[in-house]
């Protein structure tokens, strides 16, 4: 009676195990994945000339880790949020979110921050906004708690333009899951 039991037992148990393996291996793959950080990377034209965010505007969920990477080996660049407490700029990220600067970040340095207050968040290079490097990060979506909408979202300048943000509305539309950037 227990070999019948233990077969029984065994040829039940295999096929659950198996299916259940894989199951918990990417589940676990992607949590993992949901964690690392999305890239934005700081780049410029060999002599300098031009210097860019990429991409300059970006969609991500509440809760997700953003890391700023210097790949221009030309000059150093910053990160750093429009708000009073930073240079004098105004305020141009939700009212509960702490700013944030990284400092100047030599070629081949990142600077991470992780978003958890949702809304519009713009930034720019401390040593290129005259240059126009300037960024967006739409965090989470309108139907949120704590999203509100604000006048600095909309740019009287024409998209594309050195110095202006991209639409909220063209990176709501273009996002994706943070897991699959």
């Amino acid at each position: 009676m227990n070999d019948r039991r233990s077969f029984l037992f065994g040829a039940l148990a295999v096929p659950l195990l198996t299916a259940v393996g894989p199951w918990q291996l990417m589940r676990k793959a992607t949590a993992a994945a949901a964690q690392d950080p999305v890239p934005i990377t700081m780049l410029g034209t060999p002599r300098g000339e031009r210097v860019w965010f990429e991409p300059q505007g970006l969609w991500v969920a509440i809760g997700q880790t953003v890391r700023f990477i210097n790949k221009d080996p030309a000059n150093v660049h910053s990160a750093t949020t429009f708000h009073p407490d930073l240079y004098g700029h105004e305020r141009r990220i939700p009212a509960k979110a702490k700013a944030w600067n990284s400092d100047l970040l030599l070629p081949d340095a990142h600077f991470d921050v992780t978003l958890q207050i949702p809304g519009v968040y713009d930034y720019y290079c401390l040593p290129h906004l005259a240059h126009g490097m300037v960024g967006r990060i739409v965090v989470g979506t309108p139907e949120d708690v704590g999203w509100t909408e604000e006048p600095y979202y909309q740019s009287s300048q024409l998209e594309g333009q050195r110095g202006t943000f991209p639409e909220v509305q063209a990176l709501l539309t273009k996002r994706v899951s943070p897991t699959h950037q």
